[in-house]
């Protein structure tokens, strides 16, 4: 095999490998490092719940995020760090079940709350402001009476 042929076949190689991560850039996450979330009452400090969450804290993660996941337990979630505060659409990408999307403050102080349905056409943005979004499986926030003002506490690996 020629030079030239050899650089078009691993060129074609690379290219087809590129588009297979973009239609699936899970498959760039292999790890996530792991903390404990809780949240506590904004008024009386009273613990309310805790719940383990993978960290999404760079951008491949923060786009993934739970669209890999087939399920979640009970006590298990995610928690998506921002670089900065801001106001952040949030989407159910290739998502077969509910979550809870917990927008949080710099402070930990909850700002918004949205029960999301499984993925839709068009997908539907869930819209909130802070540095931190908690994702928990749908109706968390309600059995466990999170609601904004309340906090979530943490701390970052």
């Amino acid at each position: 095999m020629t030079r030239r042929r050899l650089a078009l076949v691993v060129g074609l190689l690379v290219l087809a490998g590129a588009a297979v991560v973009a239609m699936n850039p899970a498959l760039l996450i292999t790890d996530y490092e792991t903390t404990t979330v809780e949240a506590v009452d904004g008024e009386t400090g009273e613990s309310l719940a805790t719940v383990e969450v993978r960290v999404a804290d760079g951008i491949a993660k923060r786009y993934v995020g739970l669209s890999a996941t087939e399920a979640l337990r009970a006590d298990e979630g995610m928690l998506f760090v921002h670089d900065e505060p801001g106001e952040y659409p949030y989407v159910m990408r290739d998502m077969s079940f509910g979550i809870d999307i917990i927008f949080a403050a710099p402070d930990g102080t909850v700002t918004a709350i949205h029960e999301a349905e499984p993925e839709s056409r068009p997908l539907t943005e869930y819209r909130g402001t802070g540095q931190y979004v908690l994702e928990v499986p749908r109706g968390w926030s309600d059995r466990n009476g999170v609601a904004p003002g309340d906090r979530i506490v943490f701390e970052l690996p």
